[in-house]
């Protein structure tokens, strides 16, 4: 569905669902400051200008979420509201999951984590009931044994800091691993650009990327699909990975399933792509050497 189709425009009759003493909030992001040529941002772009353009972007992402008819793994309908009485984790999560608001905060995070739930809602609903099923499961343990767990952990670094790397050659999946950056980002660049596509999902990974610098490290989900995935739109490419990844994660997975990647070495994501630039060891770490005990 496109994004523009019939978005409601009377933004000043939204009431926002929360106490009668909250006083709706007056938008204070300055969207001027995102350019939204960058690369990493193509797949959200065009919601991202329709709802950075509005007068009220929280009702914006609101209406569409409607559009869309989304909801929670919890069958409950899909709406963000200005964050209250929302003091840690543990309650955020199960607050999505138990009521289908999305507590949200008028800055920049907030406003990627909307747009990652409006492109990508099948991975964010299991990511929300992964977290949820584990906070119901330490419910009932002592204080002492009351830990995240690798679950709650794997699930939080997806959620802030993932990118997901699309090929349609395996292999480049293993070189990254593998750690051949010059390699595969600078010698194969051409290829590296026919064969693969780098989408980014971690809204605070995408925030970060709001002032570039060399360091930024995403933590990687690999998913192989054919050569015939880039013949399709935007739309119906984002949709596959979302239906695809969300059947995947939904068996459960820990934060060794993930890679690496220094985002800006991703081909044509930076000005300053030399061989030098890839050479750097400080940020493009080579692979580990494995001694072997005698």
């Amino acid at each position: 569905m496109n994004f523009q189709t019939n978005l409601k425009t009377n933004l000043d009759t939204y009431i926002p669902t929360v106490p009668t003493t909250q006083i709706k909030i007056v938008q204070r992001v300055n969207f001027e400051v995102i350019d939204w040529q960058r690369p990493w941002l193509s797949h959200l772009r065009e919601s991202g200008l329709l709802i950075a353009k509005s007068a009220d972007w929280i009702e914006a992402a609101n209406d569409l979420a409607k559009l869309q008819a989304l909801f929670n793994a919890n069958a409950k309908s899909l709406s963000f509201n200005p964050q209250y009485g929302i003091s840690d984790q543990l309650g955020y999560e199960a607050y999505i999951y138990k009521t289908g608001e999305i507590p949200t905060r008028d800055n920049f995070h907030d406003f990627f984590n909307a747009l990652i739930w409006l492109r990508f809602p099948l991975i964010k609903q299991t990511l929300n009931h992964l977290q949820y099923k584990e906070i119901q499961r330490t419910q009932s343990l002592s204080n002492a044994e009351k830990k995240r767990g690798r679950q709650r952990d794997a699930a939080t670094l997806f959620d802030e800091n993932c990118a997901i790397v699309v090929s349609a050659d395996a292999s480049i999946h293993d070189r990254l691993k593998q750690r051949q950056w010059k390699q595969v980002l600078f010698h194969d660049r051409e290829y590296f650009s026919q064969t693969c596509e780098v989408v980014l999902f971690g809204h605070a990974l995408i925030e970060k990327l709001m002032s570039p610098y060399k360091a930024i490290t995403s933590h990687v989900w690999n998913i192989s699909v054919d050569s015939q995935w880039f013949t399709q739109s935007v739309d119906e490419r984002m949709a596959f990975v979302d239906q695809y990844i969300a059947k995947q994660l939904s068996q459960g997975f820990v934060s060794t399933d993930f890679s690496h990647l220094p985002i800006l070495g991703v081909p044509n994501w930076w000005h300053e792509q030399t061989e030098y630039f890839y050479e750097d060891a400080q940020v493009f770490r080579p692979a580990r050497i494995v001694q072997r005990r005698k």
